[in-house]
């Protein structure tokens, strides 16, 4: 970790979280059409991958997707104007909060579909491995998603290809409402790993630093044609599986935990000497700014024209 690196960590962590409050208050508002599923309490996890990544990497993500694609590095306006069902968005308004996508940052779509990244990653990475690109991909999934049936066949095939693709589990503890303790047959995600030949560890979501040097080593392993490895990060969400869940499948203890992924990095920072108390305010001021900006930018963006239903319909 070195300063430079750190500051972009603690301004995309903010970006996220300035962006999903200011999400929610707008939803509540009954601006914004469907369903969307706020990343709030798991900032770690997509600032501490994409830390290592650059637009050439790619990432498959999830219903869970705005902070993957904040980190990535997707426009924060067009995520805005896309979520909110305007022209001026990523998908032109036609993918909403579970679709965003873009990828010429290597974004390769949020998805509705529980687990519907694996596939897409593998064949990301079977592409990197056949152009012997220096490049790798990255399939974010969530515990639920870790019970499909597509996640052993996405783990399987990758292990035999030794393909350059890390499996990122953000396990937040519920499928929807289910807990994973119910839900699954093992205790961890990551000890599944060694039945499809490749590495699995379990880490701290919560920390940044955590999850930063797992994903180093990881690519490191992907790039040196070693193949797969699976990460499973335990982490927390804040708010329910979609805005309006009243959670009243967590306990009281669960709903009240005061652990921020933000908060400790900021003292982790200003302790190592990475950021200073100045420098952090300024980065979550400038975040607070770079959101509200994106807001009005959506708002004044217009919405699709009725014939644009015919528009990019095939290929």
């Amino acid at each position: 970790m070195n300063k430079e690196k750190a500051l972009w960590i603690y301004e995309k962590m903010n970006e996220i979280r300035y962006f999903e409050e200011h999400v929610r208050v707008i939803f509540g508002k009954g601006e914004i059409p469907g369903f969307v599923h706020l990343y709030v309490g798991e900032e770690a996890v997509a600032t501490g991958v994409m830390a290592h990544l650059t637009d050439a990497d790619y990432i498959t993500s999830t219903h869970r997707g705005h902070g993957h694609a904040i980190a990535k590095g997707c426009d924060i306006n067009r995520m805005m104007a896309e979520i909110m069902g305007r022209k001026d968005g990523l998908g032109r308004g036609k993918g909403g909060s579970m679709h965003v996508a873009d990828v010429e940052k290597g974004m390769l779509g949020a998805n509705g579909i529980v687990g519907g990244g694996f596939g897409i990653a593998a064949g990301a990475a079977l592409t990197i491995k056949t152009l012997q690109q220096d490049r790798v991909a990255v399939c974010f999934f969530g515990d639920g998603a870790s019970n499909e049936g597509v996640f052993h066949e996405g783990l399987n095939l990758a292990s035999i290809l030794k393909l350059p693709v890390i499996f990122i589990c953000e396990n937040n503890q519920f499928g929807e409402g289910t807990p994973f303790s119910y839900a699954s047959a093992s205790e961890t995600v990551a000890e599944r790993a060694p039945m499809y030949n490749m590495p699995g560890i379990r880490i701290d979501g919560m920390n940044v630093m955590e999850v930063y040097e797992a994903t180093e080593k990881a690519i490191e392993r992907a790039k040196a044609g070693e193949g797969p490895s699976l990460i499973e990060c335990d982490t927390y969400r804040k708010y329910g599986h979609f805005e309006g869940d009243e959670q009243k499948y967590k306990s009281e203890s669960d709903r009240n935990k005061d652990r921020d992924p933000i908060v400790e990095f900021r003292e982790k920072g200003i302790e190592a000497g990475w950021i200073t108390e100045e420098e952090a305010d300024a980065i979550e001021k400038a975040a607070e700014n770079t959101v509200k900006e994106a807001v009005e930018f959506a708002e004044n963006s217009p919405l699709p024209d009725i014939d644009s239903l015919y528009e990019d319909v095939f290929a």
